[in-house]
């Protein structure tokens, strides 16, 4: 049942990188124009955690794109800076590891292999990379070596495979760990899939029984209790968690709780009256992080329809609030709800952002037909970041 106590042998311990230890062992993965300063420092204020940045592709940083530069800014009390690369080029990716070291961007890199997104596939990148497995091989052992004398633990995040025909997960995670990453992360579904279905948690733990480095977890998970039942079924080291913070922030305090208390955990769910604190807390985020009104309540517009998922808040309402204009106008609004109503059980559970349907993989030409081409594909690298 959702939000029931359940049972736990083992509450995962602390997961290292490099010589910071991750308490509770749970990751904010990277979404697009969801990540940014603001709505990492909103969910650290939580709990605790590592929380990535939006994605960064590594040629973007490279040549030094003002676009990309800000994207990669952290906030002074982030003590542990993480941030997402995503490349296709050997060479280049390496060359942005050595920045993030010699400029001090960033106390740990991720680099990004799960990616099922079309213009990132077809380029060669993201999910359809492992496939090529001397080209992952090469960017994974190149982007190690960079980060090394800096002390920087690199890790990596990647999906089952293609499709069901076409699986990399176990191979492509034995080379990261061969390659000295510091930890594997697995997306349980394949980048057919995209967001669609149920995670294949067995796949987790086959993952796990395969490597000697920590493993982490990706995949449905909504609730404490998910990550707990995750832990249990595949004996993996943390979890990683995306679209169930949406409209949730307060998910990394469930989380930190969850691994806390263990078979004892009991979900607290916030009222709608603290849900309206929460949302006029991000608001106010986002406008300091953007310097400029306007454009931090455009911002945060998307965020309102997740906030209030399930809870019984009329259309006219809701549509005020996702066309705010000033933080004026948002507590104004804020304060027509009724602060009493309680969280909805029925939202518990239940997935949140992309949902879509199973879709064929975009790759370039002749992608599938030799494994071990490591040549780069042209045109591999693009300078837009964040997904």
């Amino acid at each position: 049942m959702l939000g029931a106590c359940v049972t736990l042998e083992r509450v995962t311990a602390p997961l290292l990188l490099g010589n910071h230890a991750v308490n509770p062992p749970v990751v904010l993965a990277p979404m697009a124009g969801i990540t940014n300063v603001a709505f990492r420092r909103l969910c650290r204020e939580q709990g605790g955690g590592v929380y990535v940045c939006e994605m960064i592709t590594t040629r973007a940083l490279v040549e030094r794109i003002p676009k990309t530069l800000k994207m990669i800014a952290f906030a002074e009390d982030e003590g542990f800076r993480s941030l997402q690369l995503y490349g296709v080029d050997p060479d280049v990716t390496a060359a942005a590891v050595r920045m993030v070291g010699e400029d001090n961007l960033a106390d740990h890199i991720d680099l990004n292999f799960g990616c099922p997104v079309p213009k990132v596939t077809r380029r060669g990148g993201g999910s359809a990379l492992p496939w090529r497995r001397k080209l992952f091989a090469r960017i994974v052992s190149q982007a190690v070596a960079a980060a090394k004398p800096y002390g920087i633990p690199l890790t990596i995040k990647m999906r089952k495979g293609i499709d069901e025909d076409h699986l990399t997960y176990v191979e492509a995670g034995l080379a990261a760990q061969e390659a000295g990453v510091a930890a594997v992360a697995l997306h349980a579904r394949t980048a057919e899939q995209r967001y669609s279905g149920k995670a294949d948690w067995d796949a987790i733990a086959t993952l796990k029984q395969a490597l000697d480095v920590p493993v982490l977890g990706n995949g449905d998970i909504w609730e404490g209790s998910d990550a707990l039942r995750m832990v249990e079924h595949t004996g993996v080291d943390g979890v990683v968690v995306g679209r169930g913070c949406l409209g949730r922030p307060w998910l990394f305090a469930d989380l930190e709780a969850a691994f806390t208390q263990g078979a004892s955990y009991q979900p607290v769910l916030p009222t709608l009256g603290e849900v309206a604190k929460i949302m006029s807390r991000h608001a106010q985020l986002l406008v300091e992080a953007l310097e400029d009104e306007k454009h931090g309540c455009a911002d945060y517009r998307k965020h309102v329809a997740w906030y209030l998922k399930g809870f019984p808040v009329g259309s006219e309402l809701r549509r005020s609030l996702a066309m705010i204009s000033s933080l004026t106008e948002l507590d104004d609004l804020l304060a027509k709800l009724d602060p009493s109503i309680p969280f909805p059980a029925d939202a518990l559970g239940q997935p949140r952002g992309r949902v879509n349907a199973p879709g064929k993989v975009t790759l370039p030409h002749g992608w599938l037909d030799s494994r071990d081409d490591d040549t780069v594909p042209e045109g591999a690298e693009t300078d837009e970041s964040g997904g």
